[in-house]
């Protein structure tokens, strides 16, 4: 047995596969056939006679896009309408969440505000006239029947909706446009209308630098504000927005007391030479003392380099290579870097140029060459609500197969004033990933601390509202993040910002990588940190799950009283496992508690904001095996996950959109008598589009348990006794050398 308590690895093997039957929907719907239908008829027609306006080259195809809003009460994925649209030979390709209020409620209750989903219907112009002229002629056992009081509303999808705010003014401005096409063949039409559209226009696209993602096609170009409502009126336009700029890389301190001071660099090569973690950056210096520990690597297509922009890849690598350098020596690096250079002397100042980053970003990922990654770089632009931006796309869908763990700088807008358009000082894009890990900043790396001030707050979209999902040292006037001095010499300068805190937040997974090898996936080390966090009190908006570590032992090393389990596994759609708690039987003290994270990667589909997700797990906790519901097969349930502290109330957001999320984090304190083989039931339920499909395959999940009881020393050795021949300390393959307690940022 080894002298510490290290963490208990393959928890996956105690886990079970159940079956548990679901009963039939019951729903009662807020409007009867015949108010359904009444309500509808000429809902329909004139949307049918709106679409006969559009011009004849803004219809490809003779197609066009209305829009139908789903009733609040039918959010489940079982509730989609695909009965109507394939009657109405209609198909959808897009959705956003709505707040909306409903007419009436089902029971007779008073109608209230709520959030629903709006999708994005296509299809021939002449399909809506149809439609239209026999709606009145429904009856009630017809094919479509039942799914009309799903229906709330049903109208145009009108160009002043697409249209984000503009400044006023003749000169042409940088937009994004974006389109409802994927990159199918099925889909070419559309973008070939869109171009002979333009061109009717007298305007040119900068249609080189096209971008897919996700069922969207991203179209950069200049327009003026005129110019823009006529292309607004093309039928397949999504949204048409100002092109965000590049996020500053200078820095934003300004008028601290700190001067630069010397430093000693280690000699030796990194602790662990084989693990590489990439970062895409402004590049190094040739001459650049971390090319010891770091190769810089130029992306295709690049224009001449930045000095600011050198400047800030120097600065960020230097955090990921050795943390905050607080001492006269900095540490020995743990990992080697490869920095790719993704931004050139234009980047900074041609919002088109944005594309192009983004197009040197895929290049790295297409190589698949990394389990882990940096990134501070993105758009100069919040988190949006009713959109998924081509940045926060393409790295969800990279990162889906769960094989690689990213760190992404939230922003430092987080002192910015509140808009009543738009909430500057939120999470920038790409920090809503669902898949990746936005790390924000502290004020202070021990001690009391608190979120600085200019790290971007939450909260994120739904799914993915937990942003930032941890928080990690990243400087501040009173104490600075020291750096090595990017102007070259043995020497560090302080600075701040959260391009600093993600990748001293990289610096932690890395070391528990380096430690026990691959034993523990990228996904796991994700789970790892988030189970580590400490809230610390703050509000969750600030701080997410709240900080992780600062010394290598919190993560890895059970304390007395408490033992950690690690479960890492694959689940497909439609099963349920079940996973047992290891919980000694005996000797137990009065109350215990009890703490799970639950982290998965999942597909997505960037054209439905709101279903944005592909997969979701549905938990059930399972206190006490003796105990039923009457009639009940399984053990009662109990709340583990209080959502209500995510969510608010059902009047804020859906009531299902928890099970949507890729990273659910409770605790719960029980008494030792109310525990009887506890366990956590899964199901994973797939969906595209926003309805169940039943092509998803399996995916990958790692959930960490902690069970703490004050005064019970030796818990950790009860539960590996008890599960000696499936339950295994996960032993490190290296020694770190450090002081006692390694520190994971200074």
């Amino acid at each position: 047995m080894p002298d510490r308590n290290y963490l208990l690895g393959y928890g996956e093997r105690l886990t079970v596969p159940i079956e548990i039957r679901r009963g039939g929907d019951s729903k009662k719907a807020p409007y009867s056939f015949r108010q359904a239908r009444e309500r509808l008829a000429p809902m329909l027609a004139s949307t049918a006679g709106a679409l006969e306006t559009l011009p004849t080259n803004a219809c490809p195809g003779g197609e066009a896009v209305a829009a139908l809003t789903l009733h609040p009460e039918y959010f489940a994925k079982s509730h989609y309408p695909g009965k109507l649209l394939k009657h109405a030979e209609l198909r959808a390709v897009g959705s956003r969440p709505r707040r909306i209020k409903p007419d009436r409620r089902s029971r007779s209750r008073k109608p209230e505000e709520a959030v629903t989903t709006q999708l994005f219907v296509a299809g021939r112009r002449s399909s809506f006239r149809e439609i239209a002229e026999e709606a009145s002629e429904w009856k009630p056992d017809s094919t479509v029947s039942k799914e009309l009081p799903a229906i709330e509303r049903v109208s145009p999808f009108a160009a002043a909706e697409r249209i984000r705010p503009l400044p006023d003014g003749d000169e042409p401005l940088a937009v994004e446009v974006v389109l409802h096409a994927s990159e199918e063949p099925r889909d070419r039409f559309i973008v070939a209308g869109f171009r002979a559209y333009l061109k009717e226009l007298d305007l040119d696209p900068a249609f080189r630098r096209i971008f897919f993602a996700g069922g969207l096609c991203f179209v950069p170009m200049r327009a003026t504000s005129l110019q823009a409502h006529e292309i607004a009126r093309f039928s397949f336009l999504r949204v048409l927005r100002p092109m965000p700029r590049l996020r500053p890389v200078s820095p934003i301190m300004r008028g601290v007391s700190f001067a630069p001071r010397g430093v000693k660099l280690p000699r030796q090569r990194a602790l662990d030479p084989n693990l590489r973690v990439a970062v895409l950056d402004g590049g190094l210096r040739s001459t650049s003392p971390l090319t010891r520990w770091a190769d810089s690597l130029d992306t295709p297509g690049l224009g001449p380099s930045d000095p600011q922009q050198i400047e800030h890849g120097e600065t960020v690598t230097s955090a990921l290579l050795f943390g905050s350098v607080t001492g006269q020596e900095a540490e020995r690096p743990l990992c080697r870097v490869d920095h790719h250079r993704v931004l050139d002397a234009n980047s900074g100042h041609d919002p088109l140029e944005l594309t192009d980053v983004l197009d040197r970003v895929k290049s790295v990922l297409d190589q698949r060459n990394y389990e882990f990654f940096s990134l501070s770089i993105g758009p100069d632009v919040p988190v949006d609500d009713d959109d998924v931006h081509a940045w926060t796309a393409v790295l969800d869908e990279y990162l889906s197969d769960g094989r690689s763990l990213a760190m992404l700088a939230a922003g430092n807008t987080g002192e910015e004033p509140d808009d009543p358009v738009l909430s500057k000082w939120r999470v920038q894009v790409p920090s809503d990933c669902v898949n990746g890990v936005t790390v924000g900043a502290t004020d202070r790396l021990d001690g009391y601390w608190r979120r600085a001030s200019y790290s971007s707050r939450g909260p994120g979209r739904s799914p993915g509202i937990v942003k930032p999902d941890l928080v990690a040292f990243g400087g501040s006037q009173r104490e600075p993040f020291w750096v090595l001095d990017p102007n070259g010499g043995a020497r560090v300068t302080p600075t701040v910002g959260t391009s600093y805190s993600a990748p001293a937040a990289m610096r932690a997974g890395v070391a528990v990588r380096a430690y026990f090898g691959s034993v523990l996936s990228p996904l796991a080390i994700r789970a790892l940190l988030i189970h580590s966090t400490d809230l610390a009190g703050h509000p969750q908006s600030d701080v997410g799950w709240g900080r992780i570590p600062t010394h290598l032992d919190d993560l890895v090393v059970c304390p007395e009283g408490c033992v950690r389990i690690v479960y890492q596994d694959t689940i497909t759609p439609a099963s349920h496992r079940r996973i047992p708690i290891p919980v000694p039987r005996t000797g137990l003290s009065k109350r215990l508690s009890i703490a799970a994270t639950f982290c998965f990667a999942v597909s997505v589909d960037p054209a439905h904001p709101g279903n944005y997700t592909r997969g979701g797990l549905s938990i059930t906790f399972r206190p006490h095996k003796g105990r039923f519901d009457p009639g009940a097969v399984h053990p009662k349930a109990a709340t583990f996950f209080r959502l209500e502290k995510l969510y608010g109330s059902g009047r804020r957001l859906r009531s299902d959109a928890h099970k949507w999320e890729t990273c659910l984090h409770g605790r719960v304190g029980k008494r030792a008598s109310s525990l009887d083989d506890p366990v956590l039931d899964i199901n994973f339920a797939a969906r595209a589009g926003g309805h169940s499909t039943p092509t998803s395959s399996a995916i990958r999940y790692a959930l960490v348990i902690s069970v703490e009881a004050k005064g019970v020393r030796d818990l950790y050795d009860q539960v590996l006794r008890a599960h000696r021949t499936r339950l295994q300390p996960l032993i490190p393959i290296i020694q770190i050398p450090a002081r006692p307690r390694t520190s994971l940022f200074a």
